[in-house]
């Protein structure tokens, strides 16, 4: 009973909802609500224990005491004892279930001593699991369970008592993470737990949480055996191309294939459906029509099949509810559906189960895409690198396995350096935030940040069949987990292939290194606009770097080496540089001349050979004659990017900056903050719930009182219900221009251009009074009342055109920007919610 396990889904604390979870070694079982039908089921699991275990959970061999136990469970008898409450509220009991079969249970009563007058609320607790399922997890997975729930009934602590010689209940106490008394009294312990969050049960619960996942995707990256569901004969069939790469990757476990029509395919005895498999495969590959894969899930999960990659589309909302059920059910991960496979290119495994042209390179970047094209474009991208991946998810329409579970078994391979994700939308951005956050102190992510556009998310929506997360939620999740965000997926392979070779600039200041003026200009204007500073190089330096250059060189910054510039004298030029204190990273641009006094190849030479080079400091090149838009630089030491865009170099060097400038903050760092009213925000979204239950957008007012409780600016408007008033507020909210806005309102309003609701460039009173009659025939069964603002001023980078379309009004108040804050029951005690309920997508 000292496993450890993790949550796969999220249940709110206050009323339980079944949640899937994983064990120690990676299997799925299922967490619910004790019912008063399960009392027989109870009463079995008792049954079936040893003696000796009955007697450590009942401190007598009773069958009297499992009858007590199993009745209580369902509501029909005393409880723990004579001081606790039946009020409904005061006793909670939680089942784990394996396949319809009951495993454990946890249970929890509140006891009145009279302490809840001291805000002290404590609650006997009792453990029990069944003989053949210890040293899993289980307990320690119903009492996190239990803790989350108990804390927010506003119990804060636990009791029990135990046998002293019952050193595993015991152990999983201790373990739990947080801060636990013993009193001996004889035979028995007796252990207070207080339920008080802390950091170092916060730390329990996520290190359980990894490990359990890590070991539950071991069949599906790492599988000893393997089976193509729907292997074809038809050439340029899905599932033949998953058969063929699997065959010609030289994968090292056991291969199968279901064909109920061929004898062979590509060589491989196939077989007519799963049930008649020779053996279980670890990882089945489902390659069969959208209507056929309920059934074949089906079929696999029954022969205890432990992993599947879905890699058909166009599955129906009843046809994707089954097929997660079935996984679930039967404790299956799965990857996908509508994905192009997986891959782990690690030497014992040589896993190829894509329908990809080529197989991936083998190397140390793991990749987890949504989109198949994209993943294809990385594998490519990552092969002419050099660099090439240790492990390939596509995700697909993500239905279980995501970008959060991939981040922690690159984390605890072994193999993986660099982590490159795309990603459209988040299943829990909270918990994959919480993991990034950890993993990108150990190894850079990168990602794409798709979806930036209305168009883009409608496209993400149209092919994962999953809304893409909004832009300013998911760039903040980037920033604040240390996510290197790129634009594109040129851009991303570009940093990759720096952070990859080189080390990280300490800051953000570069020295330009160019054998040609106009290149060095270039070069100089790139570094500028992506944010990178050229300081002056101070009298002492440049005197140095004159020394080993030709006559007519210059030395500001950009250094202009000439076209005379020997292989000899760029190479002690760079070293004087990157050695010199004075700048972070140094960028050569350099230019094939028919003067040089160096071929071009010896001048790449002086960057790539330098044993004495100092490796703390980045050197970059940019070959504006190169074919390719970024390569890796074979060199004594390592690899040298060159890139044939100054442009590119600069992003590349730029995002770098922004990773050391991340790795400085101190984990765990939260700022202070001013002016922030939590309790106030708190009340007015408890306010609005109080009086929608339902949940629904915030109207203008509470959206308002909520920004300004955050100390968030916004710019002066007014609310007004009559003609006259709208008029008034016009003269007093008018800005320099004279011009005004009016805005309609009424409750489930979210977009106020698109229903024709939003009135620009009003000046003077019979404009204001005009569009407000025009609101009240058009809207007037509806609208509550109009906002009154001032015209926001162009932005500076906006045409006059484009000013008058949009307004740099706070997004909660303007009809072109983003939606409303939403509140709604499951998002009302947000601030509450345990870590140990967080779903792992």
């Amino acid at each position: 009973m000292t496993g450890s396990a993790a949550s796969r889904s999220s249940a709110p604390a206050t009323a339980p909802d079944p949640a899937h979870a994983l064990l120690a070694d990676g299997t799925t079982i299922l967490i619910r609500p004790g019912e008063p039908a399960d009392h027989d089921a109870v009463l079995h699991l008792y049954e079936d224990m040893s003696p000796e275990h009955l007697r450590l959970r009942f401190f007598v061999a009773s069958h009297r005491s499992a009858e007590q136990a199993a009745a209580r469970v369902s509501g029909r008898a005393v409880p723990f004892g004579s001081q606790s409450l039946r009020d409904g509220s005061g006793y909670r009991a939680l089942l784990a279930e394996h396949e319809g079969h009951l495993i454990g249970i946890a249970e929890y009563e509140t006891t009145n001593d009279g302490s809840t007058d001291t805000g002290v609320v404590t609650a006997d607790i009792a453990l029990a699991v069944n003989d053949h399922w210890h040293h899993r997890g289980i307990g320690t997975l119903l009492l996190e369970h239990l803790v989350s729930a108990a804390r927010a009934a506003g119990i804060t602590a636990f009791t029990a008592d135990a046998l002293a010689e019952n050193h595993e209940v015991l152990r999983v106490f201790a373990d739990l993470g947080l801060s636990t008394a013993r009193r001996f009294e004889g035979t028995e312990v007796r252990c207070v737990v207080q339920l008080t969050q802390t950091d170092a049960y916060l730390t329990s619960v996520d290190f359980r949480g990894r490990t359990a996942d890590v070991a539950s995707l071991r069949p599906l990256l790492r599988p000893e055996s393997v089976v193509v569901v729907g292997a074809g004969r038809k050439p340029g069939s899905v599932g033949r191309a998953v058969l063929r790469n699997l065959c010609t990757g030289g994968f090292t476990g056991r291969l199968f294939a279901v064909n109920p029509n061929a004898a062979t395919v590509l060589g491989v005895h196939t077989h007519p459906d799963v049930a008649s498999l020779p053996q279980v495969p670890e990882l089945a590959v489902l390659a069969v029509p959208a209507a056929q894969v309920p059934a074949a899930a089906e079929e696999c999960g029954k022969l205890g099949v432990a992993a599947l990659v879905t890699v058909s589309a166009g599955l129906d909302a009843d046809q994707a509810r089954a097929l997660l059920d079935i996984c679930r059910a039967h404790g299956m991960r799965l990857a996908g559906p509508n994905c192009l496979g997986l891959a782990n290119a690690e030497p014992d495994v040589r896993l190829d189960a894509t329908f990809a042209a080529a197989h991936p390179h083998p190397g140390t970047a793991g990749v987890a895409v949504q989109s198949g094209g994209v993943g294809i474009a990385l594998l490519s991208g990552l092969a002419r690198l050099g660099v090439g991946v240790s492990s390939f998810v596509s995700l697909g329409d993500k239905y279980d396995v995501s970008g959060n579970d991939m981040l922690q078994w690159w984390e605890c391979d072994g193999r993986t350096d660099l982590a490159l994700l795309h990603l459209e939308s988040f299943g829990n951005p909270r918990a994959f935030a919480r993991t990034a956050r950890r993993v990108t102190r150990k190894m850079p992510i990168l990602t794409v940040d798709a979806g930036r556009t209305d168009a883009g998310r409608a496209a993400a929506a149209s092919h994962t069949s999953a809304a893409a997360t909004p832009t300013m939620t998911r760039q903040a999740l980037f920033r604040q987990a240390g996510i290197t965000a790129t634009r594109s997926v040129g851009e991303l392979l570009e940093s990759a292939a720096l952070m990859h070779s080189q080390p990280l600039p300490a800051g953000n200041r570069v020295a330009v290194v160019t054998n040609a003026g106009g290149a060095g200009v270039l070069t100089a204007d790139a570094c500028t606009e992506a944010g990178l500073s050229l300081p002056p190089l101070g009298t002492d330096l440049i005197d140095d770097v004159l020394a080993v250059l030709p006559q007519g060189a210059t030395a500001t910054n950009p250094v202009d080496a000439t076209a005379a510039v020997s292989e000899e004298q760029l190479r002690a030029c760079v070293r004087l540089l990157a050695a010199s204190g004075r700048v972070d990273a140094v960028l050569v641009a350099l230019v094939p001349t028919a003067v040089a006094a160096a071929t071009g190849d010896a001048l790449v030479r002086s960057l790539t050979h330098t044993p004495d080079r100092r490796r703390d400091r980045p050197v970059v090149a940019v070959l504006l004659d190169q074919d390719l838009p970024v390569r890796l630089l074979p060199a004594e030491d390592g690899t040298v990017p060159a890139y044939a865009d100054p442009q590119a170099a600069a992003h590349a060097l730029d995002h770098a900056a922004a990773r050391t400038r991340w790795l400085a903050r101190p984990p765990g760092t939260v700022p202070e903050l001013d002016g922030i009213d939590a309790p106030r925000a708190h009340a007015t979204v408890e306010a609005y719930l109080d009086q929608h239950p339902e949940g629904g957008w915030l109207g203008p007012r509470e959206c308002a009182e909520l920004l300004d409780a955050y100390g968030i600016r916004q710019l002066a408007w007014a609310w007004a219900e009559t003609e006259d008033d709208a008029v008034l507020a016009a003269e007093r909210l008018k800005g320099p221009d004279g011009l005004v806005v009016l805005k309609a309102h009424w409750p489930g309003l979210l977009h106020k251009s698109q229903e024709h609701a939003l009135h620009l460039d009003l000046r003077g009173d019979a404009q204001v009074r005009a569009a407000y009659r025009d609101f009240d025939v058009r809207f007037g069964h509806l609208m509550t009342g109009v906002v009154v603002q001032p015209l926001a001023p162009a932005a500076s980078n906006s045409s006059p055109a484009s000013s008058r379309t949009r307004s740099s009004a706070p997004w909660c108040f303007s009809g072109t920007a983003a939606p409303r804050p939403k509140c709604s029951p499951t998002t009302r005690p947000a601030w509450h919610r345990s870590p140990t309920t967080t779903s792992t997508n």
